[in-house]
């Protein structure tokens, strides 16, 4: 008995439910983006009611997305997500490229990039001196990954906290803006020269991302045929939700041109109703959004990775689970140990933020859109599924598809201006090629 005990191989548990997937989403979705996007997307519109239909427009580009999602999880609810779907629609290259891609470009740069966030306003707060922000970043990327060592129900436990943490002060500052003195009594200009929807679109779309994380938990779901549908719909609900309200809240305050003029605007916001005494109040939720973002990132970012040693013998040590606290232990320490070394990259340059939006955003939407065309390739082959069918198909997945062309095209054509970044967009599709040779070499051995 105890043999045939010690013979069994960790795996993952069903330890989520519902409100947790929803609140991982919410969480990996409303991070910095909802304190940098507005005034830019107030900028490239003429009026508040186009303001808000951009913000409307983007909540329904991601629920079209979830549903797509939605079904893929059904139909393989398993750990994995993308790498899953990829896998199966096209084969072990693209799968392996992909998930290459993503512990070495898209997840880690992801998380750096908001470490980066966390550290310049932690520096605000208390100030560590000429790299005091990239040193924050490091501790934030260390600790959070440190909890989730301990185990999943620790992670899931503080997930919990930041992201309730981060509604309320979320709702506060609406609440501010709404019930505050108001709009200065300028009127807004007409759509500004040069302002383009098309830009607005991609910072509003931007901020929306993330969502797609929750694929990634599909094997630690109770029920998941069932309850992915229920967690990936709820989440962007929740999501799209939450920014109306913030947004109505920085429009009520402050008036487009306000917004439009700001550069920071939960922080003018929270100074017209509080004082100078605010701008520690934005800095310090600013830091619990960070934290909340890279928590969840890091949780589903290591799921991708243990999967990926799974498959791959050459990379076995990935794919170990550790049974004490349930959780990828070495996934978790290698995509650690990468993230740091991109924070220090990232601190030699103009704006670590950026440099990491750069050098993730083309390679992000390249695989996004190929998830997409993969509903498409499983209905050829399988018909439509016993679980949850997307609906008003193919319109719902073709708007999904086409978003992903398009923000593909607008993040290689827009970044192609930021000469200051060029280099870290050509890393990221260097690193990302990299995982071709290494695919044929771990074909070979």
């Amino acid at each position: 008995m105890d043999g045939n005990k010690s013979s069994v191989v960790p795996a993952p548990q069903p330890l989520l439910t519902v409100p947790d997937g929803v609140l991982l989403i919410v969480g990996m979705v409303v991070g910095a983006g909802i304190f940098k996007a507005p005034s830019i997307v107030a900028g490239n519109v003429g009026s508040g009611w186009e303001f808000a239909l951009l913000w409307i427009a983007g909540g329904i580009a991601s629920l079209c997305g979830a549903l797509v999602y939605a079904e893929l999880s059904g139909r393989f609810p398993e750990t994995g997500g993308e790498y899953r779907f990829l896998e199966r629609a096209y084969g072990g290259g693209a799968s392996f490229v992909f998930a290459w891609a993503r512990m070495t470009v898209v997840q880690t740069g992801a998380i750096a990039a908001v470490s980066f966030v966390f550290g310049d306003y932690a520096q605000q707060i208390l100030p560590l001196g000429a790299r005091g922000g990239a040193i924050y970043a490091a501790l934030a990327v260390a600790a959070l990954t440190a909890v989730n060592l301990v185990g999943t129900p620790h992670s899931k436990g503080l997930q919990k906290v930041l992201s309730a943490t981060l509604f309320i002060a979320l709702a506060a500052v609406a609440l501010a803006g709404i019930l505050g003195p108001g709009a200065p009594a300028a009127a807004a200009s007409a759509r500004p020269a040069g302002a383009d929807l098309g830009l607005a679109m991609i910072f509003v779309l931007l901020t929306y991302g993330g969502w797609n994380e929750a694929a990634y938990i599909a094997g630690e779901v109770h029920e998941p045929r069932r309850n992915m549908v229920r967690i990936l719909v709820g989440g962007i609900l929740a999501v799209t939700a939450l920014y109306l309200v913030v947004n109505l809240g920085y429009y009520s305050a402050l008036g487009l041109q306000g917004m439009r003029d700001s550069k920071a605007v939960a922080a003018d916001v929270v100074r017209q109703v509080a004082g100078g005494g605010g701008a520690v109040l934005i800095a310090l939720l600013v830091c619990v959004s960070s934290l909340t973002t890279m928590n969840a990132a890091i949780i589903t970012g290591a799921r991708t990775n243990y999967a990926f040693g799974r498959d791959v013998p050459m990379l076995g040590f990935l794919g170990s689970w550790r049974a004490a606290g349930s959780t990828p232990a070495n996934a978790l320490l290698l995509q650690g140990a990468l993230t740091l070394v991109l924070v220090f990259a990232g601190s030699f340059t103009p704006d670590g933020f950026s440099s990491m939006v750069a050098y993730t955003t083309p390679v992000f939407w390249t695989f996004f859109l190929l998830c997409g065309i993969a509903l498409f390739v499983f209905r050829a082959r399988a018909g439509r599924p016993e679980a949850f069918r997307v609906p008003l198909f193919p319109l719902v997945p073709l708007v999904f598809c086409a978003t992903c062309a398009y923000m593909l095209y607008s993040s290689v054509n827009y970044v192609r201006f930021a000469v200051s970044f060029g280099n870290a967009v050509l890393a990221g599709i260097a690193v990302m090629a990299i995982g071709i040779p290494l695919y044929f070499l771990a074909r070979r051995r």
